[in-house]
Formats: C-alpha cells, structure tokens, sequence
C-alpha cells in the first residue's frame, strides 16, 4: 500500500491511464504550465507535452464542447472545471450535448468523456463558489454522476470514468485533496454504480456520499455510546444508484438517515427517501430523515458556513429522531 494525498491519487489515476491509451487527454484552466490549481496535475505537462495537458482559455463553455466533440470523434478527453460552479456556463454543453448524443444519433456517436474538478463547499468562497451540483447533473438520463471519500476510491473511481463510454461527472473537494488514505499499489478499479457498505449495523442505514462521509463517521462514536448501531452506506455513484445495497440494508435496519449537500428541495436526498419508501414501505419503523444544507444561499462567515451545511450535530440529531428512543 502506498499512502498518497487525494491529489496524488487523482493524478496517478489520470497518468496510469494516458500512459495505457494516448487517445486520453486533460484539458482546463490552469492544468498545464501551473500544474492544476490544486497540484492535481502536477508535473503532467512534463510527461505527457503540450498536445495532451492543455491549458485552456477562461471559457468553459468553449473547451467543455471542444471536449465533448473530441470524444464523438474517437478521443477520451478529462475536462477539469477549475470548480464546478463553472460548470454552469458550459450546462447546456454537458446536458444537450454530452448527455443526448448518443441517443440522438442512434448509437452512432459515444461520449467518453470526464469531467471533473471540485464540488460544494470548501472554504470562506461565498454563495457563488460553494455550489453542490449533485442534483444539476443526476437528474438528466446519459450522464453518471460520482464521488469519493478517500484516496483508494478516488483512484479506483476515477480510473473506472475514464474507461467508461458514457460521459461521467466526477466530483472532487478541495478540503479533501491533501487529506491521505492508502491505495493499493497494483491497478485496480472500482465499478460505477456499486456502493460501498463502510460500516455494517443493525438499527438504522445512513445514506451519505463525498465528504460528508467523514461527517457522519464523526458522530458514530456519541452514537454508539447511546446504544445506537448505525450501518453507514457510501452510495459512491449517485447515478447510477445501487438500489441494491441501499434497499437490501433499509429493510433489515427499518430507518433511514440521508445525509449530503446540496439543498433540501429537489435535492438528490427527496430522489433517495422517494425510491426508499416505494421498495421499503413495509419495512420502514420512522419516516425517512434528510440532513442537508440549510436551504438559503451558502454564506462566507465560517460561524455561518458551518450552521448551513451538515454538521455531526444534526447528523446526530436526525438519527436519534428516527430511533424515537429505541436504541439497541
């Protein structure tokens, strides 16, 4: 095992492959001649030349399109938004172009495209750079949308995007990109589509994806002290969903707590406790939970930052109400 930071294990994943297949590029802002506005693509340029790690103009509307008719044409292209609230620009790009193609043409044209950079929060960047776009891209057919927790996942997941045919939304943080997890030292890949059960319990499933995986491991041990057994499901791919594992674990737990970014209304969470209380009616003890930002634009105080988005507190707290005091 070696331990590597969430960059490097990013960066790894992305050289591994453009070493296996010089159809695969990285375009964006700043991912050449300054190594990547977090470090990701450090020392990419040097390995791999100017004709595969391209710096882009401020116009992601203009290289999200380049990329996405360089993939109907036979390339593999990685487009790195600088944050993914950028992304909004180039929306119509990856919804009506990146997302329909294929079904538009028939077949005829695929769309092996990555786009990736960093999601939701991080730090004191105001309501306009702290957007979690979960729901934005889930909610249209043809694009997969995923997310890590930890170095492994981030190498095993984004080396499964980038073999993928379908166009994939890769979603990174920037509070996680230094933090270090050990990833295995011989290749591996993790399906999309497959959640990861990261703690087994008996008494309710928390449902939670990306950073706030931490979050809820922060309350697990308050939780335990109150007699609580909580099994805790990282979905990984929040489209495709593995109603699988999720619905499998609700009906042997009878509650569930959602837990993620992104708002309240319309959220990924109302899709999740949706399909749960269609599969799992009859199993379900308490009404479905959802821990999300609070639904107000996101404010740059940190005292603020921290009441909006989900906390271990609330996290706690929506827990013990769907345990209505049956603990153990």
């Amino acid at each position: 095992m070696a331990t590597l930071q969430i960059r490097e294990a990013l960066r790894r994943a992305m050289v591994e492959e453009m070493r296996r297949d010089d159809r695969i590029f990285l375009m964006g802002e700043e991912v050449a001649q300054y190594n990547g506005a977090y470090k990701v693509s450090q020392g990419m340029l040097e390995e791999f030349g100017p004709q595969r790690v391209v710096d882009t103009p401020i116009s992601e509307g203009g290289f999200a399109g380049l990329g996405i008719g360089a993939a109907m044409v036979g390339m593999r292209p990685i487009i790195e938004f600088m944050t993914w609230n950028f992304s909004l620009v180039a929306y119509d790009q990856v919804v009506n172009s990146a997302a329909k193609i294929y079904q538009m043409s028939a077949g005829q044209f695929s769309v092996p495209v990555v786009f990736r950079g960093p999601n939701g929060l991080a730090e004191n960047l105001g309501s306009q750079h702290s957007t979690a776009v979960d729901s934005l891209y889930a909610h249209f057919p043809g694009l997969k949308v995923v997310t890590y927790c930890d170095a492994a996942d981030a190498y095993g997941l984004l080396k499964a995007a980038i073999r993928d045919d379908n166009p994939v939304c890769f979603l990174e943080s920037e509070l996680t990109y230094g933090l270090k997890g050990e990833v295995p030292d011989e290749e591996y890949i993790i399906p999309l589509g497959k959640a990861h059960i990261r703690k087994p319990g008996k008494d309710v499933t928390v449902v939670t994806w990306g950073k706030q995986v931490t979050n809820v491991e922060r309350t697990l041990p308050q939780l335990a002290d109150a007699g609580i057994d909580v099994e805790l499901i990282d979905l990984r791919s929040i489209r495709p969903l593995d109603h699988d594992t999720l619905f499998s674990s609700v009906a042997r737990t009878g509650r569930c707590v959602v837990v993620h970014e992104g708002h309240l209304f319309a959220g990924v969470g109302a899709e999740i406790v949706a399909r749960v209380q269609e599969a799992c009616f009859d199993h379900l003890l308490a009404p479905v939970q959802r821990v999300t930002n609070r639904d107000v634009p996101q404010p740059y105080a940190t005292v603020l930052e921290r009441e909006v988005v989900p906390n271990p507190e609330r996290i706690a707290a929506a827990v013990r109400k769907v345990m209505g005091g049956h603990h153990g």
